[in-house]
């Protein structure tokens, strides 16, 4: 199975930023469908971004747009998520997963999670 690890987290200011990345050891990450979800205390996991394996397409959450930018690394063999403007409501614990095809909020169409990464936004 493949394995993800979750980086970048951490505690931010209203209005900040944070750039976390995504990697995984001994499997190439382009070869797959990326995506970001996030899950706070007593809330369902939410989709908040994924990038396509085959064209790089993207999308994102209502909530992220035009704060949140997923990118690839080849180089390093990372997925990044970007995220700037931080809110309150973006708190936290971040995953990313790796899947396969087209790209999806529901977090049941990938398989392979990482431990996630704790990101909070306060004051």
């Amino acid at each position: 199975q493949l394995q993800l690890v979750e980086s970048g987290g951490g505690l931010v200011q209203p209005g900040g930023s944070l750039r976390l990345s995504c990697a995984a050891s001994r499997f190439t990450l382009d070869y797959y469908t990326i995506g970001w979800f996030r899950q706070a205390p007593g809330k369902e996991r939410e989709g908040v971004s994924c990038i396509r394996s085959s064209d790089g397409s993207t999308i994102y959450a209502d909530s992220v747009k035009g704060r949140f930018t997923v990118s690839r690394d080849n180089a390093k063999n990372t997925v990044d998520l970007q995220i700037n403007s931080l809110k309150p409501e973006d708190t936290g614990v971040y995953y990313c997963a790796a899947g396969q095809g087209v790209c999806s909020s529901d977090y049941r169409n990938f398989g392979s999670w990482g431990q996630g990464t704790q990101v909070t936004v306060s004051s």
